[in-house]
């Protein structure tokens, strides 16, 4: 099972860690994606250089292909992928939903379509804990029933209601030392979200996620919404915010008291030759890097950044070597590593909120309407587009 302990606090930023079986995890912390168990384009010890202490792979994608039978007969996630680290799964809720017409919901739980080949399939609170016990992740979610951005009241309201009855059939479908986190939902209604959060509070979980954010809303209106969902939830457990991977968007988050996060965006951003760097994201197959012999961001200390030059990166995206996937990614997320070692620092020494405002100074975030029509196309393509790593 999973033990929190809470360091320090500084504001409501906090640093804390948890132990696993597997090591342990110092929070604030940013969780790559492994969607298919692979940390698309990296071997595991490329994602262990870059810091990173935990990865997060897709249940849903994994019960469809290659299975969780094969993959429990093969000694589970840890064996089959070779990572030797901690390791979350989602339940399937977020890929199930994002299906629309292809699934159908009902008290018992969700039926729908593979989007790989059509095949019926049915997900349910127990099926979901069945799954993740099988593939042996360290860190297990609740299914839940993620609402979009757009959903009225009437919508939110049952399906946050509906994750509420599933989160205590989860509970008691548990039967694993494998540490069981709920969801708080709520749709982008503050009271539902306060409300959710307090039902969280009050069952016997090891950790609280905050769902259904950075699904199309605006980013005030995510604060808003995140701010409602935190307050309620208790201090001695970790606190995880799902889905959201922006820089800025982490620090704003830590601000707030959340301890743990994941997105695709790190590494999606990479294989379309866009690098995070202290004053935003650089585009490498921009002609101004073409004669750049110096790397990408001077300041980090990443195997990307150490060996090559944002000339030779640009030149293997104009190449359209796959090489560039790989140095580009490995960049990518060890900043975000990097950002969360170092506002973990600032907490401990009672800095952050100085940390953060020279951070959030400097670094320019993308254009919130490009942002959000980017995350609709995304979105749009569904399971097998919308949640790849």
């Amino acid at each position: 099972m999973l033990q929190f302990t809470l360091d320090t606090t500084d504001g409501a930023a906090r640093a804390g860690r948890f132990e696993t079986v597997h090591g342990p995890v110092l929070t604030p912390a940013f969780m790559p994606v492994g969607t298919q168990a692979t940390v698309k384009s990296l071997a595991p010890a490329d994602v262990r250089a870059t810091g990173a202490q935990i990865l997060l792979c897709n249940a849903y994608h994994l019960m469809l292909r290659p299975g969780a039978a094969l993959v429990a007969r093969h000694g589970g996630l840890h064996r089959f992928m070779n990572w030797d680290g901690p390791i979350l799964t989602d339940s399937g809720g977020f890929q199930v939903f994002s299906l629309g017409h292809m699934r159908k919901v009902s008290a018992g739980g969700v039926t729908f379509r593979s989007h790989l080949d059509g095949s019926r399939h049915e997900l349910t609170p127990e099926r979901a804990m069945a799954v993740q016990a099988a593939l042996g992740a360290d860190v297990i979610m609740a299914f839940d029933e993620c609402p979009p951005a757009g959903a009225t009241r009437d919508h939110a309201t049952a399906a946050t209601e509906r994750t509420h009855r599933w989160l205590e059939r989860c509970i008691a479908a548990h039967h694993t030392e494998q540490a069981l986190f709920g969801i708080c939902q709520g749709g982008m209604f503050a009271d539902l979200r306060a409300a959710s959060a307090a039902f969280l509070a009050a069952q016997d979980v090891a950790g609280c996620a905050i769902g259904g954010l950075s699904v199309g809303e605006t980013k005030s209106t995510t604060w808003e919404m995140l701010d409602a969902s935190v307050g309620p939830l208790p201090q001695h457990k970790p606190r995880y915010m799902m889905g959201v991977g922006s820089p800025e968007d982490l620090i704003e988050a830590v601000k707030r008291g959340v301890d743990m996060f994941d997105c695709v965006l790190p590494t999606r951003l990479a294989r379309n030759g866009a690098l995070f760097t202290p004053d935003g994201r650089a585009n490498l197959r921009n002609a101004r890097w073409a004669e750049e012999l110096g790397p990408v961001d001077p300041a980090c200390d990443c195997a990307t950044c150490m060996d090559y030059s944002a000339a030779y990166l640009r030149h293997l995206f104009v190449a359209e070597e796959l090489l560039a996937y790989r140095l580009a990614s490995q960049h990518n997320i060890r900043f975000l590593v990097r950002l969360m070692e170092r506002a973990r620092a600032a907490i401990i020494e009672q800095r952050f909120e100085a940390f953060a405002a020279a951070f959030l100074a400097r670094y320019r975030p993308a254009d919130e309407s490009a942002r959000m029509t980017q995350r609709a196309k995304w979105l749009a393509r569904g399971t097998a587009g919308g949640a790849g790593a």
